[in-house]
């Protein structure tokens, strides 16, 4: 049995070594006991996961579980960010929140962090209870749950998440001044679950390694100097930061350059 211990907001392991489809069904099971306990009134979670490998099936693994011990959850479309997951358990009224991702650890790595009811991280004691339930199996018959038969019964309801997000940042902030103000925008994505966001609020934006690839290019996404070498460059290049039409330029990089 590996001893699952949470960090800092979350627990993280290397991909197929201790991060694994049982693994994750056994924090499942804990977040399960612990939701049906502490919201035992129609208890639900938002699932999400990030561009992470093998991250959809990890996600339909903590569904199997969730849905198996009768709790309703709000399965993200496609790939997201942890801020998404907040906002979906917010705006969803959920127990918690859960998402799939190792944030800027390398790429061997993925990760299950919890949200609270209010976005938030779970707070420590919350997170304890639920790393103390973890049992040494998870004792369930995972290839014999039928999302598609849960989904059908109301156990399951696929969520635009991103388009939620979207709408929110559309809400709340003045992007037709922004888009008016004639500021150069670039962003490096980094190969995460942000890419396709900022062309959608900020279309005129030039982008940097919007691709979905698990592998980050063997670069841990983490955003300190030396993996924005590239990006640096492209700040202090004015004339490659002029607000134009897209296109592709290599597999790992959308440029925009003048139409």
């Amino acid at each position: 049995m590996t001893k699952i211990k949470f960090g800092t907001d979350g627990w993280r392991a290397i991909i197929a070594d201790d991060f694994t489809v049982d693994n994750v069904a056994r924090v499942s099971v804990a977040v399960s006991q612990w939701v049906k306990k502490n919201f035992p009134n129609n208890p639900s979670i938002v699932v999400g996961h990030d561009c992470r490998f093998a991250g959809e099936l990890f996600a339909d693994t903590c569904t199997k579980v969730f849905v198996s011990n009768g709790i309703k959850v709000h399965l993200a479309k496609g790939f997201v960010s942890t801020p998404m997951v907040s906002l979906g358990a917010v705006q969803l009224k959920a127990s918690v929140g859960v998402i799939l991702t190792a944030s800027h650890n390398p790429p061997s790595y993925n990760g299950y962090k919890l949200k609270g009811s209010y976005g938030g991280p779970l707070i420590p004691e919350h997170v304890q209870e639920i790393e103390d339930a973890i049992p040494s199996m998870h004792g369930m018959k995972l290839a014999d749950i039928d999302l598609k038969k849960a989904e059908a019964g109301g156990l399951i309801s696929v969520v635009d998440l991103e388009g939620m997000y979207v709408q929110h940042v559309e809400q709340n902030f003045d992007l037709e001044a922004i888009r008016k103000s004639g500021l150069k925008l670039g962003y490096d994505a980094m190969y995460g679950a942000g890419q396709n966001v900022i062309p959608r609020i900020l279309p005129q934006t030039t982008l940097l390694h919007c691709v979905n690839d698990p592998s980050f290019k063997g670069q841990a996404p983490e955003p300190i100097h030396k993996n924005l070498l590239e990006f640096s460059e492209l700040i202090e290049d004015r004339y490659r930061l002029r607000p134009c039409h897209g296109r592709r330029r290599g597999p790992d990089r959308t440029i925009q350059q003048q139409g």
